[in-house]
């Protein structure tokens, strides 16, 4: 389904000008919410038991099996616009939450891709590993944008992105942002709540969608410090290095995409997986990086 001309249309009939539209959808992604009680057929499941290729091994990280979170059904799930999940097969999310919070290695977390046509079984659980209760899972499009373009809070300020600057605080590349939404995006409120009614999920897992800020910072941060250590980028003073962190996060966020994801709120371990698009694109799911939040509930 074409949702960028779907949502082009329903701006244009607002009477926002169609140069803001193009603007706007510039930075408008699209993810798959996955509800356990939601309409339609089951597009994959959280917990239980997976279907694995004939003869493969259940995932584990040396001797300790890695219990399943989620498994989706490629085919099933709806297509999003510039989210190149493959056509076909299934995807299945392996992750020992306690364990891949502790160690941050990735060595306790696994995406499995299961081709299309691939003869399977459902696989045996090995008895140390813990099997989630089983919950066929559903989908909805959800409207996602980055951070520093999501609403404010009029009464505590800007959002975290932000974290109530007055102008003269900004860093030179948030001033380039801010002046970006006033010049170009005067209707920014109308779109964002349009693609937010057109398109609205209270999910607690996600497919798709932008990645968590935190490791768009943390990768930025490892990015610029290699340059550096290369000699690529020349000793600058610490606020022009916080400057250039926030340009390196701009990119970042076109480059990388949330493969899948658990709401903070969702259980008290939430585990997500971000990839490059070109990574995805190529199916090297393997290459997916795991972060998994503890959170007191």
């Amino acid at each position: 389904m074409d949702h960028q001309g779907e949502f082009r249309r329903a701006a244009l009939e607002l009477g926002i000008p169609d140069d803001e539209i193009s603007r706007f959808s510039q930075h408008l992604r699209w993810s798959i919410g996955l509800l356990g009680r939601g309409s339609g057929s089951p597009v994959g499941q959280v917990g239980g038991l997976p279907r694995l290729p004939v003869g493969m091994e259940w995932p584990s990280a040396g001797d300790i099996p890695l219990p399943l979170l989620l498994s989706v059904d490629c085919g099933a799930l709806p297509r999003v616009d510039g989210f190149d999940l493959p056509v076909d097969g299934t995807l299945l999310f392996f992750v020992d939450q306690e364990k891949d919070h502790e160690d941050s290695s990735g060595r306790y977390a696994r995406v499995v891709y299961v081709p299309g046509g691939t003869e399977t079984a459902v696989a045996e659980a090995p008895g140390s590993v813990c099997v989630r209760e089983q919950v066929d899972v559903c989908a909805e499009l959800s409207a996602e944008l980055p951070l520093w373009l999501e609403e404010g809070d009029e009464d505590e300020g800007w959002h975290e992105y932000w974290e109530d600057l007055e102008w003269e605080e900004m860093l030179p590349f948030q001033q380039q942002l801010a002046r970006y939404m006033e010049r170009d995006l005067p209707h920014l409120d109308e779109l964002r709540a349009l693609a937010y009614r057109l398109w609205p999920s209270d999910a607690g897992l996600f497919i798709g969608g932008y990645a968590d800020e935190e490791v768009i910072n943390s990768i930025a941060e490892q990015t610029l410090a290699g340059r550096e250590k290369a000699g690529e980028l020349p000793a600058i003073p610490i606020a022009k290095w916080y400057s250039h962190l926030e340009e390196e996060k701009h990119r970042l966020r076109s480059e990388w995409v949330s493969l899948a994801r658990e709401s903070l709120d969702y259980e008290i371990y939430s585990t997500s997986f971000f990839i490059r698009h070109d990574d995805l694109a190529a199916v090297r799911v393997d290459k997916a990086l795991p972060v998994t939040k503890f959170e007191l509930m």
